[in-house]
């Protein structure tokens, strides 16, 4: 049985504990095993693990501990990788048929540098076909469920990242974001998940290096995890061009908003949002305000033609990439995948270029908003975990009052993706299920994001909320 004390300790106290020889890898790293063998049967949010060669790694990082050699400060963490991002001698599927026995010769960058780190891969986490959908559901694997309610979808399409650390399985996780996939299961699973900066973290494993919409992320369980994740995987590298210079974000996370403005925008413009996701929001904006930050409602003025932008981009890039596979495996490809695919592959070259034009009145009206604040607050999702098996097409309708009756507040952001976006848990519905609070700051800006949410983490913090499971 797991230490569910140790389970969930966060990483950066983990590492110190290993440090400081109070406790072993080898110890961290059993625990973490155990857990996953604990709950992935129900929640199906691990698709590998390693237990064997993670013990081997970890018997090592404590040989080195014993011999005072110079560690990295991620020395002997355990850590889930999601199946989308490629490792070096190990299967990497992305949900998919069509890379069912897929085996890269070549890690990316972000994982290299994880596991320089010190970092110990326990494991890959389940995505949906291609990381195309908000839930995670894919026809390799299945359906991955929610700690907080078996019932009810973790989100996606890093929901196995979300699911792993919500339920304790590891202190860390990575994702990719390219329209919330990062947030989106932070926000339904309680955790903490970043959208850096464009280029904070260096991507290097797609085909195209040019298109502005896709990151790397962590999931964590508190704000200081997530900045050692940015500072350990962040940097310049020749394997990304459009890879920014350093953040220094190490050390501890300021907690003082003293002074800070920051704007409030619970709908967006056109989104309708829950009643109990509003009231959390609200709330947790009201304790950043508690804490000497000014909070200011504002109107961001978006309209669904954004999200439809967004929409109608990311099925030219889905098929732009995948586009190879889909004549031999698409009785075997997820049904909505393809019809997403399929609308990508029938647009013109200049009405994708004339998606840039919403994006640009988009951004115009955002950065008219953060040149009078530091941040903007909104929700990340405009409702709790919804149940698996759902259609995600049926939420994305117009009402009859003009709202857009949709589930994630998150790809928006993908379009304006220069800024930070950082979901932090903003409280519970009446159920018991999470609800998460989107920052996004400044161009740039990640230590402020992080700053306002390790504010909010510590007038109310969230870390020793867990689970049921």
């Amino acid at each position: 049985m797991s230490d569910l004390e140790l389970a969930y300790t966060p990483a950066t106290v983990t590492a110190a504990r290993i440090r400081d020889r109070q406790i072993t890898a080898e110890e961290v790293v059993g625990n973490a095993l155990t857990r996953i063998d604990e709950v992935n049967g129900e929640l199906n949010c691990f698709v590998f693990t390693y237990p064997d060669e993670a013990l081997a790694a970890a018997r090592a990082a404590d040989a080195a501990v014993a011999r005072g050699e110079t560690i990295g400060p991620l020395h002997g963490v355990p850590i889930a990788i999601k199946d989308l991002t490629p490792t070096a001698g190990k299967r990497t599927t992305m949900g998919s048929f069509a890379f069912e026995d897929h085996v890269p010769e070549r890690s990316a960058l972000l994982v290299e540098r994880l596991l320089g780190a010190g970092a110990i891969m326990v494991g890959k986490t389940a995505t949906p076909e291609f990381a195309y959908s908000s839930f995670t559901e894919s026809p390799l694997w299945g359906i991955t469920r929610n700690p907080w309610d078996l019932g009810r979808s973790p989100g996606g399409s890093s929901g196995g990242s979300g699911a792993a650390v919500a339920a304790g399985c590891v202190p860390l996780a990575e994702g990719t974001d390219m329209g919330g996939s990062v947030r989106i299961p932070a926000s339904w699973s309680g955790t903490v998940g970043l959208k850096p900066s464009f280029g904070r973290i260096p991507l290097d494993f797609l085909p195209t290096q040019f298109d502005t919409i896709h990151h790397f992320g962590p999931l964590a369980r508190t704000i200081d995890d997530a900045r050692l994740f940015v500072h350990v995987a962040g940097g310049p590298s020749e394997r990304d061009i459009m890879s920014l210079p350093a953040l220094d974000l190490s050390g501890a996370t300021p907690t003082t908003v003293e002074g800070m403005r920051l704007a409030l925008d619970v709908d967006l413009g056109c989104w309708a949002v829950e009643r109990e996701t509003e009231r959390e929001v609200r709330a947790a904006a009201a304790a950043l305000a508690d804490a000497g930050a000014i909070v200011e409602e504002v109107d961001l003025g978006w309209t669904r033609a954004l999200n439809d932008a967004w929409s109608e981009h990311w099925g030219v890039y889905l098929e732009a990439i995948f586009g190879h596979v889909v004549g031999e495996y698409r009785p075997k490809m997820d049904p909505k995948l393809l019809k997403i695919m399929d609308a990508g592959r029938a647009m013109s070259a200049v009405d994708f270029k004339r998606l840039e034009f919403v994006r640009t009145d988009a951004w115009r009206r955002l950065a008219a908003i953060l040149e009078r604040y530091d941040a903007l607050l909104c929700p990340t999702m405009s409702q709790a975990a919804r149940p698996v098996g759902e259609d995600d097409d049926q939420w994305y309708t117009q009402r009859a009052d003009g709202r857009l009756y949709g589930l994630d507040m998150t790809a928006v952001f993908n379009y304006t993706s220069q800024c930070p976006a950082l979901s932090v848990p903003a409280g519970f519905t009446d159920a018991g299920l999470p609800v998460g609070l989107q920052i996004v700051a400044r161009r740039g800006r990640d230590d402020e994001a992080l700053r306002i949410g390790a504010a909010l983490e510590r007038v109310r913090p969230w870390a020793r909320a867990r689970p049921p499971i």
